[in-house]
């Protein structure tokens, strides 16, 4: 430990500024969107077996909805252009666009050159949380996802249904690459229902007992042709740990949604971040 200068405290007095202003972003019409959530219907039903994950496919203009089943779960959620896999989920630029948390209203954004939305959020039945007396919310975009890998740095274990892992096996099957083509793919997640937020005395990052309870739901408008793969925890509700073959873990449900013809009036899928790279990068 360094000795505090003189000032100390007015360096710590020092008021902080937004790095990310988002109020010139454009606002998704939510409006629009309910109202072809509406008139939408369940076309496809999948589920994500505990500890184990599935994949689905949403065609650009259609509905997503995650629910919880059976008991309290938390899943990962991974997202990839259906006719690109290269543009995924860039969860560290959605999380300095919109927070550390993702509710109604907030957009799931890909990775460069592309800086476009994937998926907005039209519904959250845990939107009442807010953030609780520890600093922790839902649906977050500050963790990675539990992973063998850091199993195996910090304890040893050899792991293999960690989300990662079922992630990237649910990838493989879905597009028919094999594990090693598949595993560069698998991205930082949202992780849907899960309460985490970061220490005020040392800085770590925290979960705990997710609030989430069967019927809970979080609901998508897909800007674009999606593919997603969602892996429900092997920690359940994350009350204690992550990686675990005795935690209580539940399936998860995942819907597609179709809204009737016209639904959408003259709504368009959103382009490509118009930044012109040929003057550099």
């Amino acid at each position: 430990m360094t000795l505090p200068p003189e000032d100390a405290e007015a360096r710590r007095a020092v008021r902080p500024v937004i790095c990310y202003p988002n109020d010139t972003l454009l606002l998704p019409d939510l409006k629009l969107y309910s109202a072809a959530l509406a008139s939408a219907s369940v076309t496809e039903t999948v589920l994500a077996p505990p500890r184990d994950a599935c994949s689905f496919r949403v065609p650009r203009g259609a509905f997503f909805r995650i629910l919880s089943v059976e008991g309290p779960q938390v899943g990962d959620l991974n997202l990839w252009n259906a006719n690109d896999l290269s543009e995924r989920f860039y969860s560290g630029k959605t999380r300095a666009l919109h927070g550390t948390h993702l509710t109604t209203g907030e957009r799931m954004w890909s990775g460069f050159p592309y800086l476009r939305p994937m998926a907005t959020i039209v519904e959250d039945s845990l939107g009442w949380y807010g953030i609780d007396g520890f600093g922790g919310s839902v649906h977050d975009v500050i963790g990675t996802r539990c992973d063998p890998y850091t199993g195996n740095l910090l304890s040893g274990t050899q792991y293999h249904h960690c989300c990662h892992s079922n992630l990237t096996r649910s990838l493989a099957d879905a597009t028919g690459l094999a594990l090693s083509e598949a595993e560069p793919l698998v991205h930082d997640v949202l992780n849907v229902f899960m309460c985490t937020g970061f220490t005020r005395d040392t800085g770590q990052y925290f979960m705990k007992a997710s609030p989430v309870r069967p019927g809970d739901h979080l609901t998508f408008f897909a800007e674009i042709d999606l593919l997603g793969a969602l892996s429900a925890c092997p920690g359940g509700d994350c009350s204690s740990e992550h990686s675990s073959d005795s935690a209580a873990c539940h399936p998860l449900k995942v819907e597609l949604l179709v809204p009737e013809a016209g639904a959408l009036g003259d709504w368009k899928s959103p382009e490509r971040n118009g930044y012109d790279r040929s003057h550099g990068r």
